[in-house]
């Protein structure tokens, strides 16, 4: 895709400002185009905007029927609302100020407005991080310590797991991103991406980033690569006790349980990974927007899809739950 450079910076006073290094405060940030082609911004406009309400009705399907269904008030199942309550939140960060800029010429973000997103974009990732290991723990006990599973995974257990993913994501991301946003910025505010995101923000700012990127790398191995030990960690053990398991079907159940949530962790992880495991002077501004264009917008999409509607039970409870909407 194509991008302009051209056009002058609205006219705007919002509150937040920032120092530069000729002393001036910047008070907004301007998101590069993504094409000069209006026909083109229409069509990219209706496949995000389809794309966006896909996500809200499959998360919001599964919020439900993991509410109103019995069957489904497990541990696994009480992860996976809080999975599809997580991607809700997620993409609604990013998605709806993208389709904003994509029909308007107004492209701007305040620097407040900005900072907001980062950070909830760093809080919901980190969640989502913890979550995921959060899950693995859960099928490597029921799979791997099934005797043990109902005293381990009490609602207690899995109510304070929830609690810390939650409470993580809340604290971890804040030094980074007051560390950022409290650095003098140089020239145009312009953005080359579609939201704010640590890379294409510190290649504006006027000072050696090293410190703040030495503190983005040590956060990233804490929230993307111990969790992701972990959950190899466990599915190594589910691993070694499924091929152990003597009957095929008892190893399909198995199989079918642990493939999609390795389909959804392996999703999230590497598009991740690629953007903040890598070092400044790597950072690839088209490489980096088609990465990120994945992992907020199309793994909220995907994870109901691999990882609850393929299901049997989901199959079962949606049914039964639609017929007695229909039916009452």
């Amino acid at each position: 895709m194509t991008q302009s450079t051209s056009g002058s910076p609205p006219q705007m006073t919002p509150p937040g400002r920032a120092a530069t290094a000729n002393g001036t405060s910047l008070t907004y940030f301007l998101f590069l185009q993504f094409s000069d082609r209006w026909d083109v911004r229409i069509l990219l406009f209706a496949l995000l905007f389809a794309l966006y309400l896909l996500t809200l009705a499959g998360n919001s399907l599964i919020l439900l029927v993991t509410v109103v269904e019995p069957a489904l008030h497990t541990p696994m199942y009480f992860f996976i609302r809080n999975l599809s309550f997580l991607e809700i939140c997620y993409t609604s960060v990013t998605v709806p100020k993208m389709l904003t800029g994509l029909l308007s010429a107004d492209r701007s973000i305040s620097f407040t407005g900005c900072a907001a997103q980062l950070y909830f974009l760093l809080f919901f990732g980190t969640v989502e991080c913890f979550l995921l290991a959060s899950m693995s723990y859960d099928r490597y006990l029921a799979i791997c310590r099934p005797l043990l599973y109902p005293a381990r995974m009490t609602p207690g257990v899995r109510l304070g797991l929830a609690l810390a993913c939650w409470s993580g994501g809340v604290f971890i991301p804040l030094g980074n991103t007051a560390g950022i946003f409290t650095l003098p910025f140089c020239g145009p505010p312009q953005i080359d991406h579609f939201f704010c995101d640590f890379p294409p923000v510190l290649m504006l700012a006027c000072v050696d980033t090293s410190p703040n990127e030495v503190g983005i790398l040590a956060s990233s191995l804490l929230i993307t690569v111990l969790p992701l030990l972990f959950t190899a960690w466990s599915y190594a053990c589910i691993l070694c006790t499924v091929f152990k398991i003597p009957l095929a079907a008892g190893r399909r159940k198995a199989f079918s349980t642990c493939s999609a949530h390795l389909l959804v962790v392996t999703l999230f992880y590497c598009s991740a990974s690629f953007i903040y495991l890598q070092p400044k002077a790597g950072y690839s501004p088209e490489r980096d927007k088609f990465l990120a264009f994945f992992y907020t917008v199309l793994t909220p999409l995907l994870n109901p899809i691999i990882y609850s509607l393929r299901n049997k039970e989901v199959h079962k409870a949606l049914r039964r739950t639609l017929k007695r909407q229909w039916f009452s």
